[in-house]
This record gives structure tokens, sequence and C-alpha cells, in this order.
């Protein structure tokens, strides 16, 4: 029944190719998403200013070379590149490179102070926020850059009996270089006074979560929807029967958070060992040493995938938006909350997080979330893992939010009215019931706490309007729910 050629998992988790049929889970996009590794070197302040060192390093060899040739009489360079004798070339390469790393100290520190306490409201993930940030990387790279390249062209200034060399071109390319240092100051200034302002704070997030929704949840063809219909051997249902019966328990090898999860790569490796993987934590879940991560049937193929997953799962000390765009809603969540504490009291801030996060939850609701079931290229059902479903998105929306907003009217409305508008885009009967039975728990929250009749019928309005918009019996959404007695429209 198993093949006994080399196991998959003596490769490399990217020398496994994505197997045909993978894409015939319903949420095939996950393939379209970036590597893990691509993420984490986006993630840092190393990268982008080490490419910018290597380039700076090659541009000054090119110039030596010039300024070699030139020296021997080998070309002329233009009559404007004069840059007088050896001392004063010194001086002028020795004043860039200490303005520029002094610079570099200055802005990058007070920026980081400034930051920080602007986190104390947006949350801890700002300080990520700003690593990851292109225009952040850039700046510093650019500084940086310049800072080698005077150094270097400094160093090749040399004294000799039969005359003094002098790079003339590659001190003017310097002097070229501290005038685009300028520029890119000033736009960094420009850049982090606009970053650090709530409202684009909020947009970027919201931006995050627009592009992680089209990265997991695609919209689907024609022809892939008839391929997620396609059935192969046993169903869905027989195979998780299979798995609670007589599967065998893989345990985690490490304690974080799921970062990322090689989903083509557990498919050819279930294909390979002709087994069913069925995984109990996705992308963004906490999971223990020794914790169940993974079921397999049968379990003779267990000890095979248990150090493939090893490869093809990734764990960290935090969650990132890569396949988890829950985490995108709740840093809007997070930072709505801190607006609505009693120490901050900002209450519009609450009301940008909430139109933000009806516009990510209305664009997941044009979307179809169905279980997460993976294929190989015979139509076999090899890997099953649980989606993020429509009711929890909905629910880490707006369940903190509304326990934190009690008794604000004007917190109340806006939700009522983001539900609305959400319910606008709803392509389902189970997704307005979820929609509602938020709404209903909104409106008995507010029936208990506000208390003022006028702000009480505005709230009822609004909840009349969403009941009209989603079209589903109060007893389907919310079993049993009923306003206070006395309290009723």
């Amino acid at each position: 029944m198993f093949a006994t050629k080399e196991p998959l998992w003596a490769a490399s988790v990217d020398e496994i190719g994505a197997p045909d049929g993978a894409s015939t889970h319903a949420n095939g996009g996950q393939g379209a998403l970036p590597s893990w590794r691509w993420e984490a070197l986006r993630t840092t302040f190393w990268l982008v200013p080490s490419v910018l060192v290597v380039v700076s390093a090659l541009v000054f060899v090119t110039t030596f070379e010039i300024d070699l040739a030139a020296f021997h009489h080998r070309l002329t360079l233009p009559y404007w590149i004069r840059t007088g004798g050896a001392d004063a070339g010194r001086q002028v390469l020795i004043a860039i490179a200490a303005a520029v790393i002094t610079v570099v100290g200055v802005v990058f520190s007070i920026t980081i102070l400034a930051l920080t306490l602007a986190s104390q409201q947006f949350g801890p993930r700002m300080m990520r926020n700003f690593i990851r940030d292109i225009g952040n990387q850039m700046t510093l790279g650019v500084f940086v850059g310049t800072f080698v390249y005077s150094v270097l062209a400094l160093g090749s200034i040399t004294t000799d009996p039969k005359g003094d060399f002098v790079p003339h071109l590659s001190i003017t390319i310097a002097e070229g270089l501290l005038l685009v240092d300028l520029g890119v100051l000033i736009y960094f200034i420009h850049h982090i006074a606009k970053s650090i302002q709530l409202p684009e704070v909020i947009a970027g997030i919201a931006r995050d979560l627009a592009r992680a929704i089209d990265a997991e949840f695609p919209l689907q063809r024609a022809d892939q929807e008839d391929a997620a219909r396609l059935t192969v051997g046993r169903s869905v249902s027989e195979l998780v029967q299979l798995l609670d019966e007589r599967g065998a328990v893989v345990a985690s090898s490490a304690s974080g958070y799921v970062q990322f999860v090689g989903y083509a790569q557990l498919v050819a490796i279930a294909s390979h060992t002709d087994s069913v993987i069925r995984l109990d934590h996705r992308p963004g879940h906490f999971i223990a040493t020794g914790r169940p991560l993974a079921t397999v049937w049968p379990g003779g193929a267990a000890g095979q995938v248990a150090m493939a997953l090893s490869k093809a799962h990734v764990t960290g000390p935090h969650r990132t938006l890569m396949q988890d765009p829950v985490f995108a809603i709740d840093q809007l969540v997070e930072i709505a909350i801190r607006a609505l504490s009693p120490a901050v009291n900002d209450t519009f801030t609450a009301l940008t997080c909430i139109d933000w996060l009806s516009a990510g939850l209305s664009q997941v609701s044009g979307r179809a979330l169905t279980e997460g079931v993976y294929r190989d290229r015979d139509g076999r059902v090899r890997l099953i893992e649980t989606d993020p479903s429509y009711a929890r998105m909905v629910n880490r929306a707006f369940d903190k939010i509304r326990q934190s907003s009690r008794g604000m009217p004007a917190v109340i409305i806006r939700m009522l009215d983001a539900l609305t508008s959400i319910a606008t885009d709803a392509v389902s009967p189970l997704q307005l019931a979820v929609l509602l039975r938020q709404g209903q728990m909104i409106v008995q929250a507010a029936e208990e706490s506000v208390h003022e009749a006028n702000d009480l019928q505005d709230i009822r309005a609004r909840f009349e309007r969403l009941r009209a918009v989603s079209g589903v019996d109060d007893e389907k959404a919310l079993p049993g729910f009923e306003l206070p007695e006395g309290r009723k429209s």
C-alpha cells in the first residue's frame, strides 16, 4: 500500500512541487500566497540596506575604474568633474560620511521613540508594521549605502611621489548621493508624520486585510467549482469518521503561533504515503509542544507524515497576515477597544475601525467559505482542515467592540449600520443569519445599557433596517430572543 521509494520528507519543502489537482480545494488561491521565507525577509531591517550596500560597492568599483583610467590618461573626464586635490577630496568625503551616519542615528532614534509612544494607543504591533514598511527600509538603505560609498571613495585617495590619486568621479557621485539623501530625508519625515496618524494606520491595516482576503479566499471560476465538487474514493464524512476512530495523532514538535502551512506539500506527502491528513490547527492558532497537531489515517503513515509536518509547518512567536486574515480583523478590533477604554475615550477612532471592518467583511461576504478539503491529481481527498467560518470572522469583528461599547449609542448605531451594509453583500442565508444574530445581541445590550428613549428609538430603527435587508426570521438567528418587557418597539 505504501511506496518504497525515498520518502518526501527527506527533501526540503521547496523541492516538493505542488501536485496536479491540489487547486481543487475550494479556496484554491492558497498557492498564490508569498512564501513564508519571503515574508520573514520582508519583515526585517537588514535585507534592503544590505542589498543597497552591495549596490553602492558595485557602483564604487565602476567609478573607481573610470577614475583610474582617467588618472592614467586613457580617457578624459568632463571639465565640470573637478574636486580639487587629495586633501580637499578627503575633507569632502569625511564630511559626507560623518553627516550621513549622524543623521541615520538621530532620525531613526527619534522615530522609534515616537512610534513607541504611538503604539501605546495603537497596540504593540505598530512597531512590526514600521519595520515591514518598504519606505522605511529604503530610507535606511539609501543612507547606509551613501556612507559605505563615501568610505570606500575616501580609502581610494592615495598620495604618491609621482602624483596624488584623487577619484574625481567618485567624489562627484558621493556629492550627488548627498543631495539624494536630503530628498530621502524630507520624504522620510513626511512619511513618518503621515504613517503615525491614526486614520492612516487603520487604513493600512484594512488594506492588508483586503489583500489577505483576496489571497486566502479568491473568487472561484466555474471550473474550480466543478473541481471542488469532484468526488473520487471515500467521501469527506467517511474519512472524518475513520480519522476519529482509527487515526494516529501526530504531536507538535514546537510551541508558537502557526504562521504558514505548506498545503501543496502536505497533499504531495499524503499522496506519496496513500494516507489522509486532518490538521487540527490553522494559521493563527497557538500550539504547544506535545499537543495534537494533526491526525493521520492509516496510522502506519504517521511516522513519515510527522517528519514531513515539521517541515511543512512554520511556527513563530507572533501571528502574521499570511493565510490568517483574522489577524488583521483582530488588529482593527484592538485599536477600537483601546479607543473605547475610559483612559482614551476616543469614540471617533472606534467608528473608523467599524467602518473598515464592515468593508473587509463585505469583501468576505462575496466569497464562498467552504470546508478545507484538498485533493490529489486523481481527485482523492488527501488533506482536511477547518477553514475560518464566516460566523467566527463576524464574531471576532464585533463581539469585543459590542462588549466595550455598552451605553454608547453612537458606537451601537454604527455597528448596526455596518451589519446592514455587510448584509447587502451576503451571498447565503447562513451569512445573513449570522449578521442578524450579531445585530440582535447588539440591540439586547443596548436595551440593557442605554436609558435615553430617543437613542433607543434610533437603535431599534437601525435594527429594523438590518432585519429587513437580511430577510431572516429572528428565531432562526437567535432562538428565544426577546426585548425586555416595556422596551419593545
